[in-house]
C-alpha cells in the first residue's frame, strides 16, 4: 500500500458567518486506500471536515491540499471525490440503472461505456440483475448499495460516507458495516466516515479521529484509542469506562481509591495530579478478601452477553463492572485488576506531548 498522504489539512478553521468557530487549526493527514472515520458527538465539526474535503465549503483560514496541490477554491465537480450521503439522495423517478449511471451521463460517455461502468458497479455491491428496479421498490440496505454504485462508478480516488447507516434498523446496520469494511478492501480506495457510533468507529475503521468542540482530540487505531484514551472526553465517549482522580506516587505507582496500586506507567511527575482509567470489563468479581477494591453492589442489569453491576467503594467513587458473573444487589464484594489494566491521563495533555510520551516508554522498554 501506498502511504503517501492523498489528502491534509494544515491548521484550517472554518465559521459560518458570525457563528462561533466550528472547527478550530484543525491539522491531519489522509493516506490513500485506508478507511478513516471521523468520530464525535453532533456539532463537533466531523461533517464540515467532510463538507471541506467535498468542496461544498471553503476554509475560512488555512489550507487543504489533495496529493499534495492546493484546494481550498478548486469548485466540488473538479475534485476526486464522491460523497454517500445520510439519506441517500437517489433520485425516486429513476431506476436503479438510471441513478447510477448519472453522473457518467453528465461526462456524456457513450451508452456501451455507460452500460458497461454501471453493471460493474452493481455488481460489486451485490446488486447484479437489479437495474431495472425502481427505488421505491428497495429496501434501506439496498437504497443505501444503490448510493454506494453511484459513487464508485466515477473511480473517485475518495469516498465520503455522511452517516449512511443511520436510517437501518440494528441487524441490518451491522451487516452493512461488514459489507462496507469489505468492500473498502476490495475497491482499495480511501474511505472517510462520518458517524457519532462509537462501536460502529472501533468495528470498521483502520484509524479514528476524535473530535470534540471543533478540535480532534485524539488520532490513532482503534486499539490505540480505546486502550490508551488522552483524557476524559475520549476516554467516557469510546466506550465505557471508569474514571477515578488520582495520583501518580511515583513511576509504576498510582494511588486512587485511597490506596496504592501498581502499574505501568512512568515519566510523569511524582506526586502529579491525574485521571485513572479502567474498562470495566478488566474488572473481575471476587471475594472481599481477594480484591484490590471492596464495593457495595448498587444496581445490575443482564445485557445478554454480560452483566452490567454499578458499584460503589468506601469513598463514594463508582465502579461499573462488565463481567459474566452475577453479583447480588446491596451485597459486598471485591474487585481484582491487572496493573496493566490501569491507564493513566495526564491533565491537559496535548495529543503531541502524549505520543511523546508513549515514545520515551518505547526507547526505555527497548533499552532495557
Amino acid at each position: 500500500m501506498n502511504n503517501q498522504p492523498i489528502i491534509r489539512f494544515e491548521q484550517v478553521t472554518k465559521k459560518y458567518d458570525r457563528e462561533a468557530t466550528v472547527l478550530d487549526q484543525v491539522s491531519f493527514e489522509i493516506e490513500r486506500g485506508k478507511f478513516y472515520t471521523l468520530l464525535g458527538p453532533s456539532g463537533c465539526g466531523k461533517t464540515t471536515i467532510l463538507r471541506l474535503i467535498a468542496g461544498f465549503v471553503e476554509p475560512t483560514e488555512g489550507n487543504i491540499y489533495f496529493n499534495d496541490k492546493l484546494m481550498n477554491h478548486i469548485p466540488a465537480n473538479e475534485r476526486q471525490v464522491n460523497t454517500v450521503f445520510q439519506d441517500y439522495a437517489l433520485f425516486p423517478h429513476l431506476n436503479v440503472f438510471e441513478n447510477v449511471a448519472f453522473g457518467l451521463r453528465i461526462k456524456k460517455l457513450s451508452k456501451a461505456a455507460i452500460r458497461e461502468k454501471v453493471l460493474e458497479a452493481l455488481r460489486f455491491v451485490n446488486l447484479a440483475g437489479y437495474e431495472n428496479r425502481e427505488i421505491k421498490e428497495m429496501s434501506g440496505g439496498q437504497r443505501q448499495r444503490v448510493a454506494i454504485a453511484r459513487a464508485i462508478v466515477n473511480e473517485p480516488e475518495v469516498i465520503l460516507l455522511d452517516e449512511p447507516l443511520s436510517a437501518l434498523d440494528l441487524k441490518l446496520r451491522t451487516e452493512m458495516q461488514y459489507e462496507l469494511r469489505e468492500l473498502q478492501r476490495r475497491l482499495g480506495i480511501t474511505f472517510i466516515f462520518v458517524t457519532h457510533d462509537q462501536e460502529e468507529a472501533l468495528a470498521m475503521s483502520d484509524e479514528i479521529f476524535v473530535l470534540d468542540n471543533g478540535k480532534i482530540q485524539q488520532s490513532g487505531t482503534p486499539t490505540d484509542i480505546y486502550d490508551e484514551p488522552i483524557n476524559r472526553f475520549v476516554a467516557d465517549f469510546i466506550g465505557e469506562s471508569n474514571i477515578i482522580k488520582g495520583t501518580m506516587v511515583r513511576d509504576f505507582v498510582v494511588h486512587f481509591a485511597d490506596k496504592e496500586f501498581e502499574c505501568v506507567d512512568q515519566g510523569l511527575n511524582d506526586n502529579e495530579t491525574i485521571d485513572v482509567v479502567i474498562r470495566p470489563e478488566d474488572l473481575e468479581i471476587t471475594s472481599v478478601e481477594k480484591g484490590k477494591l471492596q464495593v457495595r453492589v448498587d444496581s445490575q442489569l443482564f445485557r445478554g452477553v454480560h452483566y452490567e453491576i454499578c458499584c460503589y467503594d468506601q469513598e463514594g467513587n463508582e465502579w461499573l463492572v462488565h463481567s459474566t458473573k452475577k453479583a447480588t444487589v446491596d451485597s459486598e464484594i471485591g474487585l481484582y485488576f491487572e496493573p496493566e489494566a490501569i491507564h493513566v491521563m495526564r491533565l491537559g495533555e496535548t495529543e503531541e506531548e502524549f505520543d511523546r510520551r508513549l515514545e520515551a516508554y518505547d526507547e526505555v522498554s527497548h533499552a532495557d
